[in-house]
């Protein structure tokens, strides 16, 4: 259900179920688990780029199995739920940088995939929503992360509403970074990637902790946590290469 391709340091997932328009299925879900957690112990990859088979991104649930969920007891939806939750939640905090690209539509889950990655670029042909309450369902999970992204109004609005927007209105909304032509939306996904990964791992990883972290801290709590981050990073070796290329006027070379 997910395929995974390397192109120098960047480890492309794709979802890979074109013919069900990439359906956040229990399959789908395990498989995007196990490609997380094999990016992230391949010390070769610096940075990971998500994207759709065929002509969507992903549709969201899976229509087989949400016809079953009525049925299911309290005690199987909620594992359903938490394995939802965890790959949310590991996408979201993943150590290195993700990035969305956005070839098709993004419907529900779907959206909350893209939403979870750093950066998203989006096909201009392409529309985004979170539609659950169409159907009497909650967008619960997928809430917790676009209220960090878009902030409360937007967010109200596109949960309440359950409206699909496009491309520049998802721009406008800051839902995505960057909205281009729909045969450019993988390698301006890649180019994103591979900006970020020509950076020091170690600060990298540490800033995408201190974003995770900051907006739910009061401002004390923050400033302290910060001031813990900005003297641990002066041990690591990303830092002394980094001004010992400063200073040789070259390129650093990061390990």
């Amino acid at each position: 259900m997910v395929t995974s391709s390397d192109q120098d340091s960047i480890r492309i997932l794709t979802l890979s179920d074109p013919e069900r328009r990439n359906p956040l299925s229990p399959a789908m879900v395990t498989g995007l688990l196990e490609a997380l957690e094999q990016a992230e112990k391949d010390s070769n990859v610096r940075a990971v780029v998500l994207t759709g088979a065929g002509q969507a991104f992903s549709a969201g649930a899976d229509l087989e199995f949400l016809k079953s969920v009525t049925q299911m007891g309290a005690e199987a939806n909620l594992a359903h739920s938490r394995e939802l939750m965890r790959l949310f939640h590991r996408l979201y905090t993943f150590p290195k940088p993700t990035v969305a690209a956005v070839n098709g539509p993004a419907v529900a889950g779907g959206a909350g995939l893209a939403t979870a990655c750093d950066l998203v670029v989006m096909n201009e042909q392409a529309r985004i929503g979170y539609t659950e309450v169409k159907i009497g369902f909650v967008a619960a999970l997928v809430g917790v992360i676009l209220i960090r992204s878009v902030g409360e109004k937007h967010a109200r609005e596109l949960l309440l509403t359950g409206k699909l927007v496009g491309a520049q209105e998802a721009f406008r909304m800051g839902l995505v970074n960057k909205v281009v032509p729909a045969e450019g939306v993988l390698e301006e996904a890649l180019a994103f990637a591979r900006e970020i990964s020509a950076n020091a791992p170690a600060s990298v990883s540490l800033t995408k902790e201190l974003l995770n972290a900051l907006p739910g801290m009061g401002l004390e709590d923050g400033l302290r946590l910060a001031s813990i981050a900005n003297a641990w990073v002066r041990e690591t070796g990303d830092l002394a290469e980094g001004i010992a290329a400063f200073f040789e006027k070259r390129a650093p070379r990061f390990g």
